[in-house]
């Protein structure tokens, strides 16, 4: 990697890091993982805001550690730059025949399909990292199973799988049992992210677009309550409604 490229640079820097402090001198792969965590949450934030100055400044963070753990792994004789992109170009090729082997079908299928060959006999849904988000594995093990064709045909199954779930969950809370019915709840949860798959809908962006709704709506309930000399927290659940049905008229 060149010294002068922009990657190169950043390498740079952390080597003169390394042999200049202490405290980036004691770094190591497993040290700097909740800093890693932290910075790609943060990036993930700055992306939804939509700033793009902000966006570069959390780009340039996630870089200084991506080159952090590519320096540590040129100190242990591990791997470099040039054997980290020579792997990734090796991947995209593999990954994307119809780019650069002329062949036909979906990017999606290819996608999958050479992501299967790669994990070998483990099984489609091996090499999940355990640490992702409720919402996100369930998006990725529906995208997984789908793979292997062990998926709807259409966006109908999973509607009426919601559906069905549904049932379990209202018989589930006549029974009255507890357990059953978180596991009913996550069965739902599960069909409802199966139909976003379906539907070409991002489970975790929608569920935050309605979050931040929600959040809009009642600031506004409350604001609302307050001109109206209404207690929000000693007024009825009528009163509220009456007050949230006004507030989603005015959009």
């Amino acid at each position: 990697m060149q010294g002068d490229s922009a990657l190169g640079r950043a390498l740079v820097l952390v080597r003169s890091l390394r042999a200049g402090c202490a405290w980036d001198r004691a770094q190591t792969p497993q040290t700097l993982r909740p800093y890693l965590v932290e910075e790609v949450l943060e990036l993930d934030q700055t992306i939804r805001a939509g700033d793009p100055i902000a966006l570069r400044d959390e780009l340039g963070d996630l870089l200084l550690h991506l080159a952090f753990q590519i320096v540590i792994g040129e100190e242990r004789s591990q791997f470099n730059a040039e054997v980290v992109t020579h792997g990734l170009e090796d991947k995209m090729r593999r990954r994307h025949p119809e780019l650069f082997a002329g062949r036909g079908g979906s990017d999606h299928e290819h996608w999958e399909r050479s992501k299967r060959r790669e994990r070998g006999p483990t099984g489609a849904l091996a090499g999940l990292p355990s640490t992702l988000p409720p919402l996100l594995m369930a998006y990725r093990l529906g995208t997984r199973a789908a793979g292997v064709g062990f998926d709807w045909p259409d966006a109908a199954g999973p509607l009426a799988k919601v559906r069905e779930e549904t049932g379990e969950v209202e018989r589930s809370m006549q029974d009255g049992a507890a357990g059953a019915l978180a596991e009913e709840i996550g069965d739902l949860l599960f069909a409802v992210v199966n139909l976003a798959r379906k539907v070409k809908v991002d489970p975790g962006a929608a569920l935050e677009q309605a979050n931040l709704k929600f959040m809009r709506r009642f600031g506004a309930l409350e604001q609302l309550a307050s001109e109206r000399g209404i207690d929000v927290g000693t007024a009825t659940l009528a009163e509220l409604d009456r007050l949230w049905d006004e507030v989603k008229e005015a959009g």
